[in-house]
């Protein structure tokens, strides 16, 4: 075997090693992401009926329930770009 073809098979190996770790990389990830998305899911379908509840609320207590939405609002657009980035 000349030294080419001991190079080429070393380039192979690496690059089969580097692509195995990847894809249980891209498994774990993947993984992640559902359970991202499930939890996201839970908080929206939450946000809704919350948002339900402000609309059959006193305008008054609105305002503290609607600070309150605000805050899980911005907990799911954060999942949706933590999602985004592992895509």
């Amino acid at each position: 075997m000349s030294e080419q073809e001991d190079k080429l098979k070393q380039v192979l190996k690496r690059l089969e090693k580097e692509r195995d770790e990847l894809k249980l990389q891209a498994g774990l990830a993947k993984l992640e992401a559902r359970d991202d998305w499930d939890e996201i899911e839970k908080k929206l379908e939450g946000l809704r009926g919350r948002l339900k509840v402000v609309g059959e609320e006193a305008y008054e207590a609105s305002g503290d329930v609607g600070a309150a939405l605000d805050v899980v609002a911005d907990e799911i657009k954060a999942g949706f770009e933590r999602i985004k980035k592992m895509m």
